[in-house]
């Protein structure tokens, strides 16, 4: 996997890339060339293997009233799920041959300790809103699991502690989405792409979310209503959704982030 130094200067000071201004026009392209990787490369089987045991945990009913909050939850640890599929479509553009093997060589990039830590802390938050989620629905239903998942969807579009639950859980959610998002919109594509340190690439993302507030806020909007097509089509949406989002998120990266003049 080729890599490109890009600290500069006699005392190694870290070049930091520009962050162009982008539009609703570019989320469009992203998605276009993201379902293009996948259609060239499809990867549904691989994902509906991680899906399918989660959803399967859920529905048994050891942790049932967590399965919307597992379901969210993937858009936090999504980006650092998506390392593999952000290779394939890095190769893709290059003109590179492309396999499935080569989605396991982000295994030897020079930015693999700083890809893992980004990828620790995007574990913490996932579990951090677990756990909330967890509180919140034992705060107001009780310690006591639904015995069924009708008894479940009853408790919570049937009465008032429901509906308190998906007010609160949607506005706590939006907290967490927003954290996740503005770290990793594009710091994985750019350890991947640049041999760079994980503060390089989380600042950069920051940047590229407070340059483009609402065109971010649209892709945040895309990816929350994509993810949630899938899971309404039996979850078996998601091993599409999921690929085609991760795919789009390496060409939003190439977008947004401009190293022309820097090493």
């Amino acid at each position: 996997m080729p890599k490109f130094d890009v600290v500069v200067g006699s005392d190694s000071v870290p070049a930091y890339p520009r962050v162009r201004k982008i539009g609703p026009a570019d989320l469009k392209d992203a998605l276009a060339k993201g379902s293009n990787d996948f259609l060239a490369m499809p990867s549904s089987l691989a994902f509906l293997g991680l899906i399918y045991p989660i959803v399967g945990f859920c529905l048994a009913g050891y942790a049932l009233p967590l399965i919307f909050p597992l379901m969210a939850g993937f858009a936090l640890i999504g980006p650092f799920a998506g390392l593999g599929l952000y290779e394939i479509s890095r190769r893709r553009e290059l003109g590179l041959e492309t396999s499935w093997t080569h989605a396991f060589s982000v295994v030897r990039s020079h930015s693999i300790f700083s890809i893992l830590s980004l990828g620790l802390l995007l574990l913490l938050i996932f579990v951090a809103w677990m756990l909330t989620a967890r509180a919140l629905y034992t705060g107001l239903f009780g310690s006591t699991p639904p015995e069924s998942l009708w008894q479940f969807i009853t408790n919570v579009v049937g009465t008032s502690q429901g509906w308190k639950l998906f007010g609160y859980g949607t506005a706590i959610g939006f907290i967490f989405a927003v954290a996740a998002l503005s770290i990793s919109v594009v710091s994985f594509p750019l350890l991947l792409d640049r041999d760079v340190e994980a503060p390089v690439a989380v600042q950069t993302s920051v940047k590229a979310v407070l340059s483009n507030p609402l065109t971010m806020a649209l892709w945040g909007l895309i990816v929350a209503a994509m993810l949630a097509a899938g899971f309404l089509l039996l979850f078996a949406g998601l091993a599409v959704v999921v690929p085609i989002l991760a795919h789009s998120s390496w060409h939003l990266y190439r977008r947004v982030v401009d190293w022309t003049g820097l090493r």
